[in-house]
């Protein structure tokens, strides 16, 4: 273990209800910490060492009260099932599955009452060989209409000086769909700008284009001659307003990219670099896919950290998780998770 490493407990609020809300602080070396708060199984802040010192590189809020009055997924756990699925429906084993819908006539981030706004369980914090926090979570049968009673683990390790990994394990009591993920929204540099600058590179041949409402079309595409090639470092707002259809439809990118490598094997799949603070981030995932979204619909309308408000393309979401409607593509990686499995998905921020 490197010097200075360890763990924290403090009080964080209370929740409407009365439940108390705790947030854990992990430790690494060169001021490198992660703030994760049980509300949500948030990553509430992460302080990242750069050229003036170490700076949060993630938006939230300072407090509380911001995560509980919207629901904007700053740094949250999302599940039952990120990302989109179209209308809220899916067949499972003859069966049809109805999500509520709360993207326009579609469910996303899991329903109107996802992960991201319930309070998880501590069910360990120790500061020894690594600073590791696991937290749970119970979700009843017919949550948010999936079948399955599912437990949850999330898991926050600082598994190197300068490195966050973050694992997930469900287990079913009847068979469903999983797809869980980390919703963080990171500026490199510590906020007071765009990530326009941000130089980003995916190993991704293909991505899925997607219509009007941002679900797939279908079969995924070639990102070579567009603007969704990443395959070599570019800054993100290089071709952002590029006259193309699909970045038209997203206000920018909020898309899937479809990994190259084999999935389930913990990779390298996306790099990330703020020239201005010399700050650089290797996401590491075993996802078959990785949804990219450039803040589109950060209006201002919101204060961040500091009182500051959150404008379009103040971050980037780099979220790896399984393909966006999976349950209703069988061509897809499946998100079927059956009774006596267990699913389980890696992913590692490692500056």
């Amino acid at each position: 273990m490197w010097g200075g490493a360890g763990i924290e407990r403090e009080d964080f609020g209370t929740l409407p209800d009365g439940a108390a809300v705790e947030r854990y602080t992990l430790h690494g070396a060169g001021g490198f910490a992660a703030k994760v708060m049980t509300f949500g199984a948030t990553l509430q802040a992460l302080l990242v060492p750069g050229r003036e010192g170490p700076a949060d590189v993630v938006l939230g809020h300072d407090t509380l009260d911001g995560y509980v009055a919207r629901r904007d997924f700053f740094g949250a756990t999302i599940g039952r099932y990120a990302n989109r699925i179209v209308e809220g429906r899916f067949s499972l084993d003859g069966h049809e599955v109805r999500v509520p819908a709360n993207d326009g006539p579609h469910a996303l981030h899991g329903g109107p009452n996802g992960f991201d706004h319930h309070l998880w369980t501590v069910e360990e914090a120790e500061a020894a060989p690594h600073p590791r926090l696991v937290l749970r979570r119970h979700s009843p049968d017919g949550e948010e209409g999936f079948p399955g009673a599912l437990d949850c683990l999330v898991t926050y390790t600082v598994t190197g000086p300068a490195e966050l990994s973050i694992s997930f394990e469900a287990r079913t009591t009847a068979p469903t769909v999983v797809n869980l993920t980390n919703h963080a929204f990171f500026h490199l540099g510590g906020g007071g700008s765009d990530v326009l600058g941000h130089r980003l590179r995916v190993a991704a041949t293909r991505y899925l284009p997607v219509g009007a409402s941002l679900i797939p079309l279908g079969d995924p595409a070639p990102v070579e001659g567009t603007a969704f090639d990443f395959r070599k470092a570019r800054p993100v707002g290089e071709r952002i307003r590029a006259p193309e259809a699909q970045l038209l439809i997203a206000r920018g990118y909020d898309h899937n990219f479809c990994l190259d490598g084999e999935a389930g094997s913990l990779r390298p799949v996306a790099w990330l670099q703020d020239p201005a603070s010399g700050r650089r981030m290797t996401l590491l995932t075993n996802q078959p896919g990785l949804q990219v979204y450039s803040g589109n619909f950060l209006d201002a309308t919101v204060a961040g950290k500091g009182g500051h408000p959150m404008r379009q393309s103040d971050a980037i979401c780099l979220e790896p998780q399984t393909w966006p409607d999976a349950p209703n593509r069988p061509a897809y990686p499946s998100a079927r998770l059956d009774p006596g499995q267990v699913y389980r998905h890696r992913m590692a921020l490692r500056f």
